[in-house]
């Protein structure tokens, strides 16, 4: 047998099925066989080799070895992938039917399972249409109360998980829909609760709670269409069948308890019950909206001064979770009620409940501003997250999460109001703010994010903090500076850049917000970011650093003339950088960004300026997104030199015409781009 891969050994699939060899050699022969059946190699392997191919993984399939077994059901699917398209091994799907109709080996169930979710996963509706009732029939059965093997039931909730898609057709038939929500519920009649989801195997109970929320992240999509067609007049393309309210009952407690279970010694990057059960609780608030706030408050009210933690802790969870969906009017009294009760629960003894209330403060200040008095609620608010930033990190990052909400939204609420509340009640904790940046790294990045806010929307009586928090960012960069040697290890220089480019960011801004007024500290700045380019070999400091000198000559236009020439040196290597495209693309920015500046007065860079452009645009190696920059950039100069430009015209012009015949889709793009409402920027 030969494989166009000539690295891959040729007795890979025996070797697989071969239950002589260890498991380890069978998995790596496995994986080394998968790897080598790309889309061309599995079409253009004779007949009677890729037979024998099959033959092989389809023994390991039934492979007591349920680690080799996985592996094959892995390359069955990508072996089906490409050949049900073109009309070849039609008889897959009939294999792996009779493996589950055939005797009770349930590790033959599960892989048998993993191959059918993946194959339904990977392939279009439409090949295997006609053969989705014994598909689904299959996975069903391995789901039933019935199957002996938790294992298997498992298997067959991921396969169903997997090809939910494939069987949508099945969802809109009521009797099916009902009978396969009553197999994953756990039962063949309507009861109390969802015991799939109380399943002592957390495997078991996550799958179920996963299994609700994409039901429901369904139901809210076609909520929104359904909502959409109405503006038109028409109906929408598929009914919703409300499995949400018709659920509530039975699956809201269920979800409340599973809130329960959190363990306070978790990694809290570990995906778990408890914290799906509170996305699960999200989006069924945002599918029933109204609905679902008298179904909660009473555990919230029942459970929020508990004893045991857990309690205390799930009550906040579910009050923050259902705040997105209702009807803001609705919530109005019950938040208003709730915030002095939350404000204090942010010293509560325990810290997973103090992370949850921080949490919940950041879902009101974001979704339920308008709730919020500010002769009332903003002092001890406002007091609490400030210090409470010297608290434990992951409370911090939800704290400067609030701040950063309250900013922002209290900015935009009161826009049309006059001046912004920096000006007023949030002034006094600016400093407070600004002392956040000695946390942890881990978390700095929150802290300077809320920083950045705070800047950027400064009022002119707290426009003073603007300015000292300048100083104070600079302090920090030059003793990162002079700390530079003593760095020792790869945690260190990554906590060295990272802090960097976060203080970089809070630099921006405060140049954004001051303009000219910047000129008093603009000697200490550039010398700085001299000093921080000419010493940084790393790529994203580096363009940190580059924008934050662009934002210096856009603030100081002619001004800036004496630091050019201090600059150039490390500006032109960036530009030629080719293999870097971000940091490429930045150094275009700043050209723009100096040639506006200076105006007229630039006409003495532009020829050097326009050398390397035009080198860059020729170059064969350089990324094309890093082109369409380099045509703006053009445009800048232009502008800003006038007549200046003139000799560089027909080089120009020689250039942007091989960009002639794409002209029609870069029109195309920039049309997708203005229809989509979720990229709102990418044209402007």
């Amino acid at each position: 047998m030969h494989f166009p891969d000539p690295t891959t050994p040729a007795k890979c699939p025996s070797e697989l099925a071969d239950e002589a060899q260890t498991t380890t050699i069978r998995a790596a022969a496995g994986i080394a066989l998968k790897n080598a059946l790309s889309a061309h190699t599995i079409l253009t392997l004779p007949a009677e080799p890729k037979e024998r191919v099959k033959q092989d993984v389809l023994r390991a399939l039934a492979s007591p070895s349920q680690k080799a077994g996985g592996v094959a059901a892995q390359i069955v699917a990508a072996i089906a992938a490409v050949e049900l398209p073109n009309s070849q091994w039609p008889e897959i799907i009939e294999i792996l039917l009779r493996f589950m109709d055939g005797p009770d080996n349930v590790s033959l169930k599960i892989v048998t399972l993993q191959a059918i979710g993946y194959i339904c996963e990977t392939i279009k509706l439409e090949i295997l249409s006609m053969r989705s009732n014994e598909i689904l029939t299959a996975v069903i059965h391995g789901a039933r109360k019935e199957e002996t093997s938790v294992d298997v039931q498992l298997a067959a909730i991921n396969a169903l998980y997997n090809s939910l898609e494939f069987v949508r057709d099945n969802f809109k038939r009521e009797g099916e829909r009902n009978y396969i929500m009553q197999v994953v519920r756990g039962d063949t009649k309507p009861v109390p609760d969802y015991p799939r989801m109380k399943h002592p195997e957390k495997s078991i109970s996550l799958q179920a709670v996963e299994f609700w929320s994409t039901v429901f992240e369904e139901e809210i999509e076609l909520a929104i269409e359904a909502s959409e067609a109405a503006e038109y007049g028409e109906a929408p393309e598929t009914e919703s069948k409300n499995f949400a309210k018709i659920a509530l009952p039975e699956i809201l407690p269920v979800l409340l308890g599973l809130l329960t279970r959190r363990d306070e010694d978790a990694d809290e990057d570990e995906w778990n019950v408890s914290m799906a059960a509170a996305t699960c609780l999200v989006l069924l608030a945002q599918t029933v909206a109204d609905a679902i706030v008298p179904a909660v408050i009473p555990f919230t009210e029942a459970n929020i001064k508990a004893a045991d933690w857990h309690q205390r802790e799930a009550a906040v969870m579910t009050f923050g979770s259902i705040l997105d969906g209702p009807d803001p009017m609705i919530l109005t009294l019950l938040v208003t009620q709730a915030l002095p009760i939350l404000v204090d629960m942010t010293r509560d003894e325990n810290l997973l409940v103090k992370d949850t209330v921080a949490w919940t403060l950041g879902r009101i200040c974001d979704l339920l501003l308008v709730v919020l008095k500010p002769d009332e609620h903003l002092h001890p608010l406002i007091s609490t997250l400030v210090n409470a930033l010297e608290d434990k990190p992951r409370i911090v990052a939800n704290c400067c999460w609030v701040l950063m909400n309250l900013r922002d939204q209290l900015g935009s609420f009161y826009e049309e109001e006059g001046p912004t509340l920096s000006s007023g009640p949030l002034a006094p904790y600016y400093e407070g703010i600004a002392t956040a940046t000695d946390i942890e790294s881990n978390f700095r990045t929150s802290a300077y994010e809320a920083l950045v806010s705070y800047v950027t929307h400064a009022g002119p009586e707290s426009i003073t903090v603007v300015p000292n928090t300048a100083l104070a960012i600079l302090s920090c960069m030059e003793h990162l500076l002079g700390m530079q040697n003593q760095l020792l290890g790869i945690d260190d220089r990554n906590n060295w850049n990272e802090l960097q480019s976060n203080l970089c960011s809070v630099l921006i801004s405060v140049v954004r917000k001051l303009g000219d007024g910047i000129e008093p500290l603009e000697d200490q700045i550039m010398t700085v970011f001299l000093s921080l380019i000419q010493s940084s070999k790393t790529s994203t400091v580096l363009e940190d650093a580059f924008l934050v000198v662009g934002t210096m000559a856009a603030a100081l236009e002619v001004k800036f003339s004496p630091y050019i020439q201090a600059f150039l040196p490390f500006l032109y290597p960036a530009l030629k950088a080719h293999e870097d495209t971000q940091l490429c693309t930045v150094a275009i920015g700043v050209i723009g960004d100096i040639s506006r500046a200076l105006g007229e007065r630039s006409v003495q860079y532009a020829g050097p300026f326009m050398s390397v452009l035009l080198e860059n645009l020729s170059s064969e190696t350089l990324n094309r997104n890093v082109k369409i920059p380099i045509l703006s950039c053009f445009g800048d100069i232009a502008l800003a030199i006038g007549p200046g430009f003139e000799p560089y015209l027909d080089h120009t012009m020689n250039k942007v015409q091989l960009l002639l015949p794409y002209v029609q889709s870069m029109l195309e793009l920039v049309q997708r781009c203005l229809a989509d409402e979720e990229w709102p920027e990418s044209v402007a």
